[in-house]
């Protein structure tokens, strides 16, 4: 990707800090490329513009999809768990939203009131400290104001670039807030955030113009500015654009086809991995991917040889922790090292599967 201008060089922050810079050795083993398809709502950013949803809202909304219980006998609700959680805590648990949906009130509710504290204390860490900023904060609930982007995402950043890590993020989102998020991820690399100057130190474009990716039975488009890709003649074309990425970018994926196929896995924003190319790993971070195929948000492609063109679909379960990830938006809020150690797991869990992809692909010739 390109940007319309390089991010500056700045001094050294106060007190001595050292200026961030690569890594001098060369990556060791397995150090391949990383692509980063990131969701924005809720994953990167505590809020939605398109629902109107500020932090507390947007933090209720991801309560109801962790929070945990099972209608009773009379069909009234009983709580199986009082600790939030992705996954069920035991058999038969599900989930408040798949019985109710999201509510934006839900601690203020009675139901939901069990969890009021964990919503407290999670929205006084997302508080944005200081004068509000212009950019990188915004007004919520209360007249507060919270930081708009994790400050986790730019740890992640920091951490990636001092390693001398080979990365490219893409943030995929079917909202609006993308053109947003990607000025201020350009503000910030410039060196403007107050929280993270040293920021201005890497070197990576931000392609402000947004893409959008729309899909149907015969094919999937990407386009951007000039750029026009379609998987209608070749499936692997769309990889290899993801994979040749630089820097920072995004695309709006196709909300409406994921309604249309019941905002299942069929519908959902399309990845393709390929275990046979061992020189990159995508790896999509989303608060909507659930191991419920029939209720999740990625449609995952896996290639099936060595350099073809035919990708078959694979089940999230395939790829859970390995190539897609569900965002655990407490966490995201409380560690700076969340997002960072998702990667890790990731990257572990890779090793393994393209191992296993490897051991079956030679039994098959």
């Amino acid at each position: 990707m390109s940007a319309p201008r390089p991010a500056r060089r700045g001094r050294s922050l106060a007190g001595g800090a050292a200026r961030l810079r690569p890594a001098e050795a060369p990556p060791g083993p397995g150090r391949r490329k990383l692509v980063l398809h990131l969701d924005l709502n809720n994953t990167l950013a505590v809020l939605d513009s398109a629902t109107g949803q500020g932090p507390g809202a947007a933090l209720n909304s991801f309560l109801c999809g962790a929070a945990w219980g099972a209608p009773g006998p009379q069909g009234e609700w009983q709580w199986l768990s009082d600790s939030p959680s992705l996954l069920p805590p035991c058999h038969g648990a599900v989930n408040f939203y798949s019985q109710y949906g999201r509510d934006a009130t839900f601690t203020d509710t009675a139901v939901g009131r069990r969890f009021k504290s964990l919503h407290t204390h999670h929205l006084q860490l997302l508080e944005w400290q200081g004068q509000p900023h212009k950019v990188f904060s915004v007004r919520g609930e209360h007249a507060k104001h919270y930081h708009m982007i994790l400050p986790s995402f730019f740890h992640l950043l920091e951490t990636l670039y001092r390693e001398g890590r080979h990365f490219a993020v893409v943030f995929r989102t079917f909202g609006t807030d993308l053109p947003r998020i990607l000025h201020a991820v350009h503000c910030a690399l410039e060196g403007q955030h107050p929280q993270f100057p040293a920021l201005r130190d890497l070197s990576l474009p931000v392609e402000l113009t947004a893409g959008r990716i729309r899909c149907s039975r015969r094919e999937v488009v990407l386009s951007r500015g000039p750029e026009h890709v379609s998987t209608r003649d070749d499936g692997r074309k769309l990889y290899s654009y993801f994979s040749s990425l630089q820097g920072l970018g995004g695309f709006q994926d196709h909300f409406d086809w994921w309604a249309r196929n019941q905002f299942s896995c069929q519908g959902g924003k399309p990845l393709w991995i390929d275990p046979h190319d061992s020189s990159v790993h995508h790896i999509c971070i989303d608060d909507n991917i659930r191991l419920n195929d029939a209720d999740t948000i990625v449609c995952p492609q896996v290639f099936s040889g060595r350099g073809g063109s035919r990708a078959r679909p694979a089940p999230t379960s395939e790829l859970y922790d390995v190539c897609l990830v569900q965002t655990n938006l407490l966490e995201a809020i409380a560690d700076e090292s969340y997002f960072l150690r998702c990667v890790r797991r990731c990257e572990e869990n890779y090793e393994r599967y393209l191992a296993s992809a490897e051991s079956q692909l030679c039994d098959a010739e």
